[in-house]
């Protein structure tokens, strides 16, 4: 992977720059007819011969010349033939270089691949949370209690292997090849959330788990725990396979698309999760199915086969790694990967911004609900058309940056995110109860949230070398997830006590210190 110039420390440049730069220190291709040239000079020693020899072959009456190896019609041709194709090669860098937006990275195959499987992906993750939930109301909730308890005891174990095992399955993904992972996760998914009907038919009349706890939930909650641990496996690899698959210089159309696709499955999966999965069922039984309710299970498991199989057609050209000597322990590679990011201050910078970023918008998920409760005509459980706004923001900003931003520097963009961030947070704080003008700020939130965001993820897919990325984006996933923990649980209660408004300005305190830092480290 090419690595940014130190010849300008004050801005990060971009990739289309870099290599601008390596093409004009680059060699010039040597004309083919400099291949004849040598028979020439053969020639002239020929002619300087002394006349001595000369007599001697005429009294011979013969005359030896020198043998000269003279290039045959086809070797002329061949050169000719490889000098045209690295003139047309060059010609086609350099027509990339100048195109913008979407194009190129949709024209590649391997990329159209790899978010072919993402679109498929991301609808089970955000559908499967929905599917438990459906389940646990349907087959475990009595009619006075509250699915909040239940609820919280699933998103634990979903949460946990975040947790646990972010760093550890980063650092297993170097060592494997990105394609056979993000396969293989996809398929087992698959056959995980396809197996819970079987299993919860076969448990059904078992007794309780210490007399409390359902066997049924039991499962659910084993089935969800395997499941995200295979996501800890995923997440990395994806990451790591972008690069492998896009040039360096649309790599931030490619995150632009990527960020887009996982918004709208956040929007479509939350806002329409649950009619999907009433579609499902009622194709089910008209399908002739037995059971009523299979088409759920049908439809979030077959969506994860159905991106593993998708991701069968990516051809990422890794390298195999030769082991001379045994491999380093699991944990010794965890921590490669955080000298790696301790040393590089660019990466260490892009990593704080992201987890600025998602703890803002963390803290807005738990503050929206309290927004809702607070604006006339709007319910609390309508704050999801807060989040949603938020949602059309950061697919707004994607769009912006992957179709007119590659000529921008990732520091310059992160730097106008922030400061439009913390101007949106300050806005907020100011008009609390304006439906229409909360709408436009949370929406602009998100927008400049995506200056942030793709930037800075492009930026360290473009400064890590390729046998560190599972390394750095399985650190990167494992401090994100634990930094989102602390806004979920620490805003409701910060907000009891001094306020919305004042929550708001904090956290534009922090975005703007995020700026702050990043002019820092850019100027240094």
């Amino acid at each position: 992977m090419m690595q940014p110039s130190n010849s300008d420390p004050k801005i990060l440049p971009s990739p289309s720059d870099l290599k601008k730069q390596n093409k004009a220190i680059s060699p010039k291709v040597t004309n083919h007819l400099s291949a004849v040239s040598q028979p020439n000079r053969d020639q002239i020693q020929h002619q300087q011969m002394s006349a001595k020899d000369v007599s001697t072959n005429d009294q011979n009456g013969k005359s030896e010349l020198p043998k000269t190896e003279e290039p045959t019609l086809s070797e002329v041709n061949g050169n000719s033939t490889q000098v045209a194709e690295n003139q047309v090669e060059q010609t086609s860098d350099s027509i990339e270089e100048t195109v913008e937006g979407f194009l190129p990275v949709l024209k590649n195959p391997n990329f159209l691949a790899l978010w072919g499987g993402q679109v498929f992906c991301q609808l089970a993750d955000k559908v499967y949370l929905v599917l438990m939930i459906a389940l646990i109301n349907t087959q475990f909730q009595s009619s006075d209690q509250s699915i909040s308890g239940w609820v919280s005891v699933l998103m634990i174990s979903f949460t946990i292997p975040a947790v646990l095992f972010g760093s550890l399955a980063g650092a297993f993904v170097d060592r494997w090849s990105k394609k056979a992972v993000l396969v293989a996760t996809n398929m087992w998914r698959g056959i995980l959330v396809l197996v819970i009907p079987i299993l919860l038919w076969l448990t059904h009349d078992w007794q309780p788990l210490g007399g409390v706890i359902p066997v049924g939930f039991s499962i659910i909650l084993g089935v969800t725990f395997l499941v995200s641990t295979l996501t800890q496996f995923f997440a990395p690899a994806e990451q790591a396979a972008i690069p492998l698959v896009v040039k360096e210089q649309h790599l931030l159309s490619a995150n632009s698309l990527y960020t887009t696709t996982m918004m709208a499955s956040v929007i479509v999966g939350f806002a329409v999760g649950e009619p999907l999965l009433g579609i499902a069922d009622q194709l089910w039984l008209q399908l002739g199915g037995s059971g009523g309710e299979l088409g759920k299970e049908l439809l979030v498991g077959g969506s994860y086969v159905i991106a593993g199989i998708i991701l069968l057609l990516i051809v990422t050209n890794e390298k195999r790694q030769q082991s001379e000597k045994e491999s380093p322990h699991i944990f010794a590679d965890m921590q490669d990967g955080l000298r790696y990011l301790s040393e590089n201050h660019r990466l260490r910078n892009a990593l704080i911004q992201l987890i600025i970023l998602f703890s803002v918008f963390a803290a807005l998920t738990v503050l929206a609900v309290r927004m809702a409760e607070i604006i006339p005509n709007l319910k609390a459980s309508q704050f999801g058309f807060l989040l949603a706004a938020g949602g059309v923001g950061i697919a707004l900003g994607a769009t912006i940056l992957g179709q007119f931003c590659q000529r921008f520097s990732y520091t310059l963009l992160s730097l106008c995110g922030c400061v439009g961030m913390a101007a949106s947070l300050i806005g907020l704080s100011v008009f609390t109860t304006q439906l229409s003008i909360i709408l436009l700020l949370v929406t602009l939130l998100g927008v400049f949230g995506a200056l942030v965001g793709i930037p800075m993820q492009t930026a360290i897919q473009a400064e890590t070398p390729p046998e560190m990325r599972g390394k750095v984006f399985g650190l990167q996933n494992n401090v994100i997830n634990i930094a989102l923990s602390l806004p979920l649980a620490l805003t409701g209660v910060i907000e009891t006590f001094v306020g919305l408004q004042t929550v708001f300005l904090g956290l534009a305190a922090i975005v703007f210190s995020g700026s702050l830092l990043t002019w820092y480290y850019s100027s240094k």
